[in-house]
């Protein structure tokens, strides 16, 4: 999960430098699926699968133009489940 600006091209700087650093070729030793399953694995050093977020007043406390994105390059898998977890402050 990543929060960050979108809707200026943000998002779209965040996928490029993603495909530079991780491109989809067959350079990874994890190899099973699609070219460039490995990236997948590597992933989430660079964007963890989560996200933390304060909830003040019933809303979110994120920044005036920032949103949670899903960042997912594993084109293997065509469906995804999203959990959200409340706990109480």
């Amino acid at each position: 999960m990543a929060i960050l600006e979108v809707g200026v091209g943000s998002d779209e700087d965040l996928l490029a430098t993603l495909r530079e650093l991780l491109p989809a070729d067959d350079r990874w030793r994890h190899r099973h699926g699609s070219p460039g399953h490995g990236r997948s694995h590597v992933l989430p050093a660079f964007v963890p699968p989560y996200a933390t977020v304060p909830v003040l007043g019933g809303r979110l406390a994120l920044g005036t133009w920032q949103s949670i994105c899903l960042v997912d390059l594993n084109v293997d898998n065509q469906e995804r489940q999203v959990r959200l977890s409340f706990l109480p402050g």
